[in-house]
């Protein structure tokens, strides 16, 4: 069976780990956007998780060899609380050249003063595909917790440490990995892309 080479739309080297992890059984060779130089400057102005996906992965194909597939992803957290923010610029939440640490701080800050019980939030992702043809797909998904205002675990990164899921006591930093990828918004993604892909003969 040939392999297919799916290129990352990210410079994000967990972000590539993670989605290796995700696909291990489709065979796809994972390659970071750095096989083609690194990720170009994109400017997310999409209103939606959706548009920004595919800013990114279009501006990505324009400099993928010929046959490879390209994958991007555009993802967030979306608080109750909070009327949905920080969602599409969950990345950016305190400003263009914020850190995680940056980011964590401002949204721990926003939320100190809400009720546990009102604390509900979600990770939410949605992937852009491009096959070597050109056609263009959407995967979506989700998963639902809460926030903690306590940092807890240090397995993951973004807003990792504060999120613990539906269903669990502990933070997806403290998860790891292998819980993680069976539970996480990119998780529930890569399932529904596997079931459309993999039919593809992958």
């Amino acid at each position: 069976m040939t392999q297919h080479t799916l290129i990352i739309a990210t410079g994000n080297a967990h972000k590539v780990e993670e989605f290796e992890l995700l696909l291990k059984n489709l065979d796809f060779n994972v390659c970071s956007a750095e096989v083609c130089g690194g990720m170009p400057e994109v400017d997310e102005n999409g209103s939606t998780f959706a548009a920004n996906a595919q800013l990114k992965a279009e501006a990505l194909r324009k400099l993928t060899p010929m046959g490879a597939w390209v994958m991007a992803d555009d993802s967030g957290l979306e608080v109750d609380a909070l009327d949905g923010a920080p969602g599409i610029y969950s990345a950016r939440y305190a400003g263009e050249d914020a850190s995680d640490h940056d980011n964590l701080v401002k949204l721990l800050d926003a939320i100190k003063n809400v009720p546990k019980e009102k604390r509900t939030a979600r990770f939410r992702c949605v992937l852009c595909v491009i096959d070597p043809e050109g056609y263009t797909t959407h995967y979506d998904g989700s998963c639902e917790g809460r926030l903690d205002v306590e940092v807890h675990g240090d397995r993951g990164f973004g807003y990792d440490p504060i999120f613990v899921p539906d269903g669990y006591s502990e933070s997806f930093a403290q998860l790891g990995d292998e819980v993680k990828s069976q539970l996480s918004h990119r998780a529930k993604a890569v399932e529904w892309m596997r079931t459309i892909v993999g039919t593809s003969g992958l």
